[in-house]
């Protein structure tokens, strides 16, 4: 599935550049920018892109990446799920 990048979430790409969320590497950038600079509506449509499965599989994989606070919440969100 492609889908054209929100200039506001991904300041350092093309305009009207489009990702490609069927590749995991993509995804997981998607899944990155959205969690730590988008809003709830950001956020929302991410699920509803995606789904919660992929959400949580994007999110195990670049968990690392992320800081303590933004981790620790997914995981808490996941866990209560």
């Amino acid at each position: 599935m492609e889908i054209i990048a929100n200039q506001r979430l991904f300041w350092f790409l093309m305009e009207n550049a489009k990702l490609d969320l069927d590749n995991p590497s993509i995804l997981d950038m998607y899944v990155q920018q959205v969690v730590l600079y988008g809003v709830s509506q950001d956020v929302r449509r991410l699920i509803d892109l995606i789904g919660l499965g992929k959400l949580r599989d994007s999110l195990k994989r670049i968990g690392p990446f992320l800081s303590w606070e933004v981790r620790r919440f997914w995981e808490d969100y996941f866990g209560n799920t």
